[in-house]
């Protein structure tokens, strides 16, 4: 943590617990990303493979490719999340070079300009790969200068089979291991990751040259796309996709990807630290409306979790319920009045009888029995508000276009925002979920009793036995309605004999009479009662976070920290750190009263808060000499007369320098009116 924090007694604590719970954190999106991507890699692989076994044992189907000079090629739809693909293809890469080919390059168009760095970027990326480094010898290993050697097809495909031919001599020994997961005679793997931005010359040349030599080179092609594949044929004329076998791939969309993120991280009780709604509000906005970008959203989390580790003195107890416990024990002082600032805290006080208040506000022994009581509380509203959160996510899911919405993470930000069920959209969600038919009905309580048995909260048997009673009820409905279904059957008997008109309009009346007073229905006082039972659970479980007692410990709420974070605003960072360096240096020396210009800040510094002082052209010679005045400042007059001369050369120096840098952020610019004023280019306050 920077040097200046708050409270440093406990600051190195803060930075492990901090970093402990980051790797944690990490570790478990790296896995969330591996198995959302097993599938799509999975079916790559099936892919590559059937790829290469046609070419392998010369089957019919190779030979009839071969004749048209057809070259295997994946469509990859990544979505427009540019900046996730290199993760994806990190990924991919990895998958494929521990369990297909080691021969994989990786092209993007900003160093394919042309065919001929298009193939010096492959040769390249190929030829410093390994068959297998433990089985072959150092004069084996297989390294071919670029400069040494001519970048063609030709020269690749001479390389591949030599490549090959020793890996194969070594196949009997028992030196051949780690190689072993690669097929016989692998594919050569070529990933264009951004196809749309790859000129279309470039892409007509390699494909057209990779085509006639298809028959010596088992060369696959994968095609990163983040529009629509129909990109392909935009790119390549006819005459050009014809020579490409290609199938198409598609990747799980963004947006069930961060839903996943959400209910891993954030849905869950493993992890301690939760995100106000505010913030995951900012976060989810600038997923929704910049870049889509599942990586950006981690790097956000990851911000949150420093910053609120930084400014929060409490956030040691940030941690798994029985460390938290034995932290509370090992508190200070200093630390016990910290929480007894907490608003949270404060509010508990005021609720409390005098006595307790008196030994809460002054007896520390106390304080540490209460706040290990309280994280606990805390700990089990957590359990049981994810459990409550999914089943009223089962019922509102199910209701067409409701405002609540179908994804968790919009049910989420409302209950976190406030009492959930006062708005308006909650009422009439209960209105509608008292119109489902009983199938529907039936269906979502067994689905929220698996959620309810699955939890881990104590208090849920009482709940998971109720709604069992309700599914019991159901189905003795349904033998109920059976028997009933008979009687209307004969009772419409009864009516159609009585052919009489008079008996037939006195039949027809009492008809409509007993539909005027008509009682509900067995199904809809239980279909009521359920729902109703939904609504009890929704406002004991679902109380916004912010009503508890220390939430301040485990949630960050400071969005307009966050949002000075992610939403840039250059200018003003630069105006800051140029005018006031002590912001973000923290050195005490730059401290400065005022307007006043400190000889201790950065020559920059100087240079600019005296630029503010002058109107649209700078005599360089006057801002020279009121730069030397502020650095001569601290010196006084005993220097040295023998040495001002090398004095004045430095000084005049470290002007120049100043004022480049000053140019080069484009505050000032040379002037055509006077060869020695520049122009300044920058007005106003920030």
């Amino acid at each position: 943590f920077r040097e200046g924090s708050s409270d440093s007694e406990d600051a190195e604590l803060r930075s492990v617990a901090c970093q402990s719970l980051w790797n944690q954190i990490k570790l478990e999106t790296e896995q969330i990303q591996e198995d959302l991507n097993k599938q799509l890699f999975d079916n790559l692989v099936s892919f590559l493979g059937r790829s290469h076994s046609q070419f392998q044992e010369k089957t019919t189907e190779w030979t009839c490719r071969m004749k048209s000079r057809e070259i295997p090629a994946a469509a990859l739809i990544l979505g427009v999340n540019v900046t996730d693909h290199n993760l994806t293809f990190r990924s991919l890469s990895e998958v494929l070079q521990n369990n297909v080919t080691p021969y994989i390059a990786l092209l993007e168009a900003k160093d394919c300009p042309g065919i001929k760095n298009l193939m010096q970027k492959l040769m390249g990326q190929l030829m410093n790969c390994y068959i297998d480094v433990d089985s072959l010898e150092d004069d084996d290993c297989v390294q071919v200068s670029q400069n040494r050697i001519r970048c063609s097809m030709t020269s690749l495909i001479n390389w591949y089979e030599s490549v090959t031919k020793k890996t194969d001599s070594k196949t009997p020994s028992k030196k051949r291991t780690s190689a072993s997961r690669h097929w016989q005679s692998p594919p050569v793997v070529v990933i264009f990751k951004d196809m749309e931005s790859f000129t279309t010359k470039v892409l007509q040349d390699f494909i057209v040259i990779s085509s006639q030599h298809i028959r010596e080179l088992p060369l696959v092609l994968i095609f990163g796309i983040a529009t629509s594949p129909m990109i392909i044929h935009s790119l390549l004329p006819h005459s050009v996709s014809s020579l490409l076998c290609i199938e198409l791939f598609q990747s799980l969309s963004c947006k069930e990807h961060l839903s996943t993120i959400i209910d891993k991280l954030l849905l869950t009780s493993r992890f301690p630290f939760k995100l106000g709604e505010k913030v995951l509000q900012v976060l989810i906005n600038i997923f929704l409306y910049h870049d889509f970008s599942v990586q950006n959203f981690i790097k956000g989390f990851q911000l949150c979790i420093v910053e609120h580790f930084y400014s929060q003195p409490l956030s040691i107890l940030c941690c798994q319920l029985v460390d938290a416990k034995k932290r509370v024990n090992s508190l200070s002082h200093d630390q016990c009045e910290n929480i007894r600032r907490l608003p949270s805290f404060r509010r508990y006080v005021e609720s409390q009888v005098s006595e307790k208040q008196i030994a809460l506000l002054t007896t520390d022994s106390y304080l540490k029995e209460i706040t290990q009581k309280l994280l606990e509380d805390l700990h089990v509203y957590h359990e049981h508000y994810v459990s409550v959160l999914r089943c009223l996510h089962v019922f509102t899911s199910s209701l067409p276009k409701h405002p609540l919405g179908k994804q968790i993470r919009e049910l989420h930000c409302a209950c976190l925002e406030n009492q959930v069920w006062e708005t308006e959209e909650y009422k009439s969600a209960l209105q509608l979920a008292r119109m489902l038919n009983k199938s529907d009905l039936v269906t979502m309580l067994q689905q929220c009793v698996e959620i309810f048995v699955s939890s881990s909260g104590k208090e849920f048997d009482k709940t998971v036995e109720k709604l069992k009673e309700f599914l019991t009820q159901f189905q003795k409905l349904e033998a109920e309605a059976f028997q009933e279904r008979d009687v209307s059957v004969s009772s419409q008997k009864e009516l159609q004999k009585k052919t009489d008109l008079y008996h037939l309009q006195k039949t027809l009346l009492e008809l409509k009479e007993s539909r005027r007073s008509k009682k509900l229905t067995k199904f809809e006082m239980l279909r009521f009662e359920v729902v109703d039972y939904i609504d009890s659970l929704v406002r004991n479980y679902l109380v916004p976070a912010d009503h508890k007692t220390l939430h301040e410990i485990v949630y960050f709420n400071t969005a307009s920290v966050l949002r000075g974070h992610l939403n840039a605003a250059p200018r003003t960072a630069l105006h800051t750190a140029l005018n006031n360096p002590y912001c973000y240096l923290k050195n005490k020396a730059l401290k400065s009263d005022g307007g006043s210009i400190s000889n201790k800040a950065p020559d920059i510094c100087i240079v600019y808060k005296l630029h503010l002082e002058c109107g649209r052209l700078i005599n360089l010679v006057d801002w020279l000499e009121a730069f030397s005045t502020v650095v001569m400042a601290v010196e006084g007059p005993n220097a040295d007369a023998a040495s001002s001369d090398q004095v004045d050369d430095i000084i005049h120096a470290r002007f120049i320098r100043a004022v480049s840098e000053l140019e080069l952020l484009g505050f000032i610019k040379p002037s055509k009116q006077k060869t020695d004023h520049v122009a300044r280019l920058t007005w106003g306050g920030c």
